[in-house]
């Protein structure tokens, strides 16, 4: 970041003020608490204790944890697509070669029983399993949106499953369209898409529902806009989120509390400069790890960046039943998942 920019910045939090010169403080991995507010937490760059000669990952896209207590990681890497940890790390066991390109995991409670939903981007699917991955239904291409010409232009990045099983699918790096199915795969409505309007998306990455409110609606991403977006559950366009600066990858809900992973600052595209941002129920940035201060000027969020070298390219994060969160991090050397712990 040039100082010019940097001075015009808000002050960095305690764990970056010792490299204000600078404007990034290198991560030391010592023990620096990220975050602000109430949001605070540690960093376990060791919590996988997979073997990777054994249980190698590339890409680690996403994370959920299942009605065990147990974390489920996807990685696009086909000799283990899915690795079950419990949450102090341990391996517990593995399975998927047929996901080359592994993206969206969402895991939906069917009657009392764990599924996942996984896009896979190079088959151009959303395919939906058992926990132990048995195929259970598979989703083409929706050609009868008439929008695609052939499948290869589809590519599902996230799914979301509404409590009547109503599935939503982003087709992020494809057309941009939320494309709405039954629970039965059969084809409702689509929304969104590329366009100049507020109700159009670029870089759909992501989405769910959220049911914090009085009537449940859609969250989703438009990564290249900075932003998140709310829809109604028939696709009406509500409003937008704000996100200045911040490459918002998928939106997670636990509790009063939206998580997410920012793949990079819009200060530093391309340059390893991620965070993780956590907004309350109002939709207000309330802390930042490895981010700056969230600073609101006459009620606009004002730009937020990177200002600690901890993460490369978040790309997911799982919150778990005690409040841990776990981070998965895209192209950023074949890391496993990273643990960070609440601090009181």
């Amino acid at each position: 970041m040039k100082r010019s920019q940097f001075i015009r910045h808000t002050a960095l939090t305690a764990a970056g003020a010792a490299a204000a010169s600078s404007g990034l403080l290198a991560w030391p991995g010592a023990d620096i608490v990220f975050g602000h507010g109430n949001k605070r937490y540690r960093l376990n760059e060791q919590w996988s204790k997979a073997d990777v000669s054994r249980y190698p990952v590339n890409d680690c896209h996403e994370m959920v944890q299942d009605s065990k207590g147990r974390i489920l990681l996807l990685t696009n890497e086909t000799k283990n697509n899915v690795l079950i940890y419990d949450k102090s790390g341990k391996l517990l066991s593995s399975w998927g070669t047929e996901y080359p390109g592994a993206h969206g995991l969402t895991l939906f409670d069917e009657g009392g029983e764990d599924v996942l939903f996984i896009c896979d981007n190079n088959r151009h699917q959303v395919i939906k399993t058992s926990i132990d991955g048995r195929v259970l239904m598979t989703i083409n291409y929706p050609a009868m949106t008439g929008a695609y010409s052939k499948a290869d232009e589809f590519i599902p990045t996230e799914t979301a499953i509404a409590p009547n099983g109503d599935i939503y699918v982003v087709d992020g790096y494809g057309k941009d369209l939320v494309i709405q199915y039954n629970h039965r795969g059969e084809y409702i409505r689509h929304f969104g898409g590329r366009g100049p309007e507020d109700k159009h998306l670029r870089n759909a990455h992501g989405i769910c529902v959220d049911l914090r409110g009085a009537t449940p609606q859609l969250v989703v991403t438009s990564r290249e806009q900075n932003a998140f977006k709310r829809y109604s559950m028939d696709g009406q366009y509500l409003r937008t989120i704000a996100m200045p600066g911040a490459w918002v990858c998928r939106p997670v809900i636990a509790g009063r509390y939206l998580y997410a992973a920012v793949l990079q600052s819009s200060s530093r595209p391309w340059q390893q400069s991620g965070f993780v941002t956590i907004l309350d129920d109002n939709d207000r940035v309330v802390s930042n790890l490895a981010g700056s201060e969230p600073t609101y000027a006459n009620g606009q969020l004002q730009e937020m960046y990177q200002t600690v070298k901890a993460f490369s390219y978040p790309h997911d994060v799982c919150v778990d039943d005690d409040g841990c969160l776990y981070l998965a991090q895209w192209n950023s050397g074949k890391v496993y998942p990273y643990k960070l712990e609440p601090v009181a």
